[in-house]
């Protein structure tokens, strides 16, 4: 039976969508062939957001009989250039995903086909405003790799069963408001891949509940935010996230982002474009933030968030450069070569604006480490940057069961002083993960919004106290866990053991008699 309830439906789209995705790969490596899924459901897309944006175009025009995927491709040159001023790319009609799937079967080049049209739709960005965001998107979707056949006709036949089953997916008509319905498969496909992708799965992509927690935390008492940030983008989810808690529209300026990671870099962008993100409301570059920041004309950023690679190694003091950067040089230390992960807060810090916020996720360690990370934890508490850190629970991200802690950040604070959460017992067990409830992140943004001491939750810490406890930004030492041992009855406790024990002497004596008997009757 059909499901009636949306979230009904919403979790039968889920179950096909990663049926069909491992129904598909055979041999290939699930981690491998996301890339081919998630590709072609961008294309399809793409393709259908094009058409709809046109078709409308034309009925408001009047022509209610207009259909532009059986347009003469001829006839639709003539509308290429103010489409795309408008939507960032074009498509002809006989390259639009309905189009090529319909041909497929009797294509003996569908592979050439599938890479002319990918080529085309990055070249009809060329020279424009949206050229950076189109520019390599299509670059991970190789359709001429033995990984989906040893010969051509059997990697065609492959993107065959592709086209059809990403075609079949039942995602609504665009002219319909079911966008939400692509960016929902999208993210759902990016979670499952990371989910069994081990640690390289883990460095690509944030839980959704995790990002809603951040996301909600740097919008405390806000409608809107001028722009938004992440240095080290991955997937983009935690940027999106502020779509579904804001509303697009009211993220004004847009979303800012780094990768490093040139195939995530591309899954980032697919993401933006398949949430209705239009390319000139996205600014996402390539490359290492930290030695070759992409966003210097663009900064500072009213809200920041961030859930950085941990502990890894970056230039450092090798890089006699560093140590007067801007972001860095306030500190008078850089971060560990081993340890990158201050150098990233650092950056943020730099970048935020005076009535912003960052929520960035950390790995313990730096909390508590001595030598040049307590040097960068004295600089910020001494100046008053530190705003709240949280304890979160062990086990919510792929790839690692680390508990890791948010750091939250301001430049413009109300008092000298910082407030720990512990919400490490704020979780459910959901399959092989823990996972943060809506009522778990409810409990945590109502401690963060109402900033006071509550027993095993919460406390309030000056700048001074933290100093005295050499700078420690660990939860632990400020917020007492519950007394979990029971009240002890030593008396009863005594006399129910000495009624144990004569009643064991009881049963022994009772065996002995029983064995005494048998005995006797032999």
């Amino acid at each position: 039976m059909t499901p009636r309830t949306k979230e009904g439906q919403r979790a039968e789209l889920h179950k096909t969508i990663w049926r069909i995705a491992n129904d598909l790969r055979g041999s290939v490596d699930g981690w491998d062939f996301k890339t081919y899924v998630l590709g072609m459901l961008f294309y399809r897309f793409v393709s259908e957001n094009l058409t709809a944006y046109i078709s409308k175009g034309e009925f408001d025009a009047g022509d209610e009989s207009f259909d532009y995927a059986s347009l003469a491709d001829i006839q639709a040159e003539f509308g290429r250039s103010e489409t795309v001023a408008e939507k960032g790319f074009y498509i002809l009609p006989s390259e639009l995903f309905a189009n090529v799937r319909k041909h497929a079967p009797a294509d003996e080049n569908l592979n050439e086909t599938l890479e002319r049209v990918f080529k085309n739709i990055e070249g009809s960005a060329l020279g424009t405003d949206s050229e950076d965001a189109l520019k390599g998107l299509f670059d991970d979707l190789d359709v001429n790799s033995n990984k989906l056949g040893a010969t051509v006709a059997k990697r065609n036949e492959k993107l065959v069963k592709l086209l059809d089953a990403i075609g079949d997916l039942p995602l609504g008509d665009l002219q319909d408001n079911s966008i939400d319905l692509f960016g929902d498969a999208y993210e759902y496909l990016m979670q499952m891949y990371a989910a069994n992708a081990g640690k390289s799965g883990g460095e690509y992509y944030t839980p959704q509940e995790v990002s809603e927690l951040l996301a909600r935390i740097t919008v405390v008492g806000k409608t809107a935010v001028n722009k938004v940030y992440d240095p080290a983008a991955g997937s983009g989810s935690l940027l999106l996230k502020f779509a579904k808690v804001l509303g697009k529209e009211n993220v004004r300026q847009g979303f800012y982002g780094q990768e490093i990671n040139l195939t995530t870099y591309n899954l980032a962008r697919i993401n933006m474009f398949l949430h209705d993100v239009n390319y000139e409301k996205f600014n996402l570059a390539h490359g290492d933030t930290l030695t070759d920041p992409a966003h210097w004309d663009d900064e500072p950023f009213e809200a920041i968030v961030s859930n950085p690679p941990y502990s890894i190694k970056w230039d450092g003091d090798t890089n006699p450069l560093l140590i007067n950067d801007e972001r860095f040089a306030p500190a008078g230390v850089l971060a560990p070569k081993n340890y990158a992960d201050l150098a990233f807060t650092m950056h943020m810090l730099s970048w935020l604006a005076v009535n912003g916020t960052a929520a960035i996720v950390e790995f313990p360690g730096i909390l508590y480490r001595g030598a040049a990370e307590r040097k960068i934890r004295k600089y910020l508490v001494d100046n008053n940057y530190v705003d709240t850190v949280i304890q979160l629970p062990p086990d919510l991200f792929f790839g690692t069961t680390i508990a890791t802690c948010v750091l939250v950040l301001k430049k413009s604070k109300n008092g000298n002083d910082v407030l720990f959460i512990d919400a490490s017992a704020e979780f459910d067990r959901v399959g092989n993960k823990n996972k943060l409830t809506p009522d778990h992140l409810q409990n945590i943004l109502g401690a963060f919004e109402l900033r006071q001491d509550e027993d095993h939750l919460a406390k309030l810490v000056s700048n001074e106290d933290i100093a005295n406890n050499d700078y420690i930004l660990s939860v632990a030492p400020y917020v007492d866990k519950p007394d979990l041992t029971e009240d002890v009855d030593i008396k009863a406790l005594n006399a129910a053991i000495s009624e144990v024990v004569l009643r064991q002497a009881d049963l022994r004596r009772r065996v002995d008699e029983i064995a005494a008997d048998l005995e006797d009757d032999a």
